[in-house]
């Protein structure tokens, strides 16, 4: 019988919010089973880029990330808030280790190709890219592992990752070894009908209905890569795939909240 291991992933939102996240921190704490949290990076480094005089560029809501932003993510995501996000479990009695793709060489990506659009240094990952062992070896040493959105390419460059992905394809290349429950956590209650109405949660997604939901514009935006990397997940080996609010931790593993993606 495989060990469970739950993936949590959070959202920049929750990072901005001091309160919540201190709420998260002591709720992910008090979790028994191995766990993995893989963070975002919310507006610290957008602010940050403001008071450098480094414009951020977004093209549909996706950063650009030029050798200058780089920098900046780097030491807001893989710095400031990686180990502040350590210190807070820590605290909370959660032996955590803050990791970036680099670190032990867990996670290595390619630059993404161009086609229409140059992203810059942004890295593209699949399972190939985890090095499944080492993660394993930190997992039996009874460490919570941190990974900021940060992988590298093997030869020294660095590349800013999307975080959704990498807690999916954490959890398919960890699915061989362990039962994996991957939560993606941020400020809804789940997937929602209407945006913003928190009653119009729906409780259960399926292929059929995600699809329907996306051709009529309900599920639209940022929620769509979320959604479809839970659907890679699932198709690939991982046992659950929960998504709702941060607040809502403990009620999301015990099945009482969020939406379950079928």
């Amino acid at each position: 019988m495989k060990k469970k291991l739950n993936i949590i992933k959070i959202g920049g939102n929750i990072i901005d919010d001091e309160k919540l996240l201190m709420s998260f921190i002591k709720d992910f704490s008090s979790i028994n089973d191995p766990c993995i949290l893989v963070h975002g990076g919310g507006k610290l480094a957008t602010e940050l880029s403001k008071k450098l005089n480094i414009e951020p560029k977004l093209i549909d809501g996706r950063r650009i990330t030029d050798s200058e932003t780089l920098d900046i993510v780097t030491m807001v995501y893989g710095g400031l808030i990686n180990k502040k996000v350590v210190a807070l479990l820590q605290s909370n009695n959660c032996d955590a280790i803050g990791l970036s793709g680099a670190d032990a060489n867990c996670i290595t990506a390619k630059k993404r190709e161009v086609k229409t659009i140059d992203y810059g240094f942004v890295g593209d990952i699949n399972t190939d890219s985890i090095s499944v062992k080492t993660i394993q070896e930190f997992i039996e040493s009874n460490l919570t592992l941190v990974f900021s959105p940060i992988t590298h390419d093997g030869n020294g460059q660095l590349l800013n990752t999307n975080a959704d992905t990498i807690a999916s394809v954490l959890s398919i290349a960890l699915a061989t070894f362990y039962e994996v429950n991957l939560y993606y956590c941020f400020e809804k209650k789940g997937v929602l009908k209407n945006v913003n109405d928190e009653n119009s949660l729906i409780p259960i997604m399926d292929k059929e209905s995600y699809t329907e939901l996306k051709n009529l514009g309900i599920i639209s935006d940022g929620m769509i890569p979320k959604i479809d990397n839970a659907f890679d997940a699932l198709e690939n080996g991982v046992s659950e795939v929960v998504i709702g609010h941060a607040s809502q931790l403990i009620e999301l593993i015990n099945n009482h909240a969020g939406t379950r993606i079928k």
